[in-house]
């Protein structure tokens, strides 16, 4: 057991190797140590690492937090997710073992710009058309413009919100649908609401930007993309349990829809070996819509306050059972 004049903090999944950069972890009272996991950890090498931590700091969702993985770490007093949201954390399972579990703010806008150079990458088939480049080539695609295209949004929160202004400034017209929509909430963001299967069939570009729940799991499937145009794109920056990857697979090799883009998926990291690394149509990205320097300052700043907050014995942004 950890002294209690001691306090290890372990981070998470720093994969680009800026957390101890992000803030200033010198404010901790003395006795606090940062331990910094660059890799993506599991099993026992996972439990070995925040063996004798008192304090897990946990980017996004990259590393699942449940009632198993607690059992085995007596030491623990406190985790600290980046945002306010993290499904990979059991946070009533932590409250039963007397684990605090608090957030951090974060930015909506890199999410929102990931996605839409994402659809400008992929429409205007800038990977092919900067590869061509290398090799020596000269206009070798057709893109696809979005200038009085439709844009249909499955979901209309924040983020969708801000995609719809976005849309607008491209002169796109914008349908949405989500489980609860309501054409006061559509009208308010300048979407059209319309039914689920009509915005499949009637989008140029499917944008995904709901939460991953029991409702909205699988909620992509085969019926959805082949209700889509063969010239359509679907993009999804939210979740990737969202979309059925095998569905979507063949959506791709058989032409149902003209591509995908993708920054989420089931499994991640990725495995090296999955099909959506190389297969043509698919534009993978490694999860990265919320990577940006300013969002990393927000995260890691807000982790190191709510740490401090928490040894003084006033924990903040804390986060509760449902």
């Amino acid at each position: 057991m950890t002294s209690p004049d001691t306090c290890r903090i372990a981070v998470l999944d720093d994969y680009q190797g800026v957390a101890l950069t992000s803030a200033d972890w010198s404010v901790l009272p003395p006795g606090c140590t940062v331990d910094v996991a660059r890799e993506h950890l599991v099993g026992e090498d996972l439990v070995a690492f925040l063996t004798d931590a008192r304090v897990v700091v946990a980017m996004r969702e990259r590393t699942a937090v449940d009632a198993a993985l607690l059992d085995r770490l007596p030491a623990l007093e406190l985790v600290v997710t980046t945002g306010m949201r993290n499904a990979a954390i059991d946070v009533s399972a932590a409250a039963e073992r007397g684990v605090t579990v608090c957030g951090t703010g974060g930015l909506a806008g890199p999410a929102t710009e990931l996605t839409w150079a994402l659809i400008l990458a992929g429409l205007r088939r800038i990977p092919e058309e900067a590869a061509a480049m290398r090799d020596g080539a000269w206009q070798t695609t057709m893109g696809q413009g979005l200038e009085g295209r439709t844009l249909g949004l499955l979901g209309l929160g924040h983020i969708g919100q801000r995609m719809a202004r976005v849309a607008h400034a491209f002169d796109m017209r914008v349908t949405a649908w989500s489980p609860n929509l309501t054409a006061e909430r559509a009208a308010a963001a300048g979407a059209e609401p319309v039914g689920k299967r009509e915005l499949f069939a009637t989008a140029d570009v499917v944008s995904v930007h709901l939460k991953l729940g029991d409702r909205s799991r699988g909620l992509v499937g085969a019926e959805e993309l082949r209700a889509m145009r063969p010239d359509a794109w679907l993009v999804n920056t939210s979740r990737g349990p969202i979309v059925d990857e095998a569905a979507l697979l063949t959506a791709v090799r058989e032409g149902w829809i003209a591509g995908a883009a993708l920054d989420v998926y089931d499994e991640e990291p990725l495995p090296a070996d999955h099909p959506f690394r190389d297969t043509p149509g698919i534009l993978a990205t490694g999860h990265v819509g919320y990577v940006t320097g300013d969002n990393y300052r927000t995260f890691y700043t807000d982790a190191v306050e709510d740490v401090a907050a928490y040894l003084a014995g006033a924990p903040v942004r804390r986060l509760d059972p449902a």
